[in-house]
């Protein structure tokens, strides 16, 4: 990446499904924008009113229709455990994806493009003021540490 000289570190990715999405929310779906926020959410509700060693998970409701369910999980059950995309998903030449699931992601792309502020031609960003507040929860120790 720097064979130039340029005084300067970081990891240069090619553009794989996933990477954009990641870069700028303008690719993101208004599935994904509201599930985000509904996620990160209910996060702060389990921190304040069950503490630490949780993670918020977005499960999905079984049936023909898409609907979201959120909720935790015992950080001890999911560390350093893997999920892997299904084989099942992937045609046998290895080069696509199943119909079976284009089903399943169709609705987590939704029916609309969100919608995103620009200025000058470039998505807006949030400009945060910094303001404190006072403390309301006991310190963190992490779980590793606890007694």
């Amino acid at each position: 990446m720097n064979g130039v000289g340029i005084k300067a570190r970081g990891q240069v990715t090619c553009q794989v499904p996933g990477i954009i999405q990641r870069d700028v929310s303008i690719h993101a779906s208004k599935v994904d924008i509201d599930e985000a926020y509904e996620v990160g959410k209910k996060a702060v509700e389990i921190a304040i009113n069950e503490g630490t060693g949780w993670m918020a998970t977005i499960l999905r409701k079984p049936g023909n229709s898409y609907k979201a369910i959120f909720d935790k999980v015992d950080l001890e059950k999911i560390a350093k455990s893997l999920r892997f995309f299904p084989l099942s998903w992937i045609t046998s030449d290895g080069i696509d994806v199943t119909n079976d699931f284009i089903r399943y992601a169709m609705p987590l792309i939704g029916e609309s493009w969100p919608e995103i502020k620009l200025e000058k031609g470039l998505q807006r960003f949030t400009k945060f003021s910094i303001k404190f507040i006072n403390k309301k929860l006991s310190k963190y120790i992490p779980i590793r540490f606890r007694n």
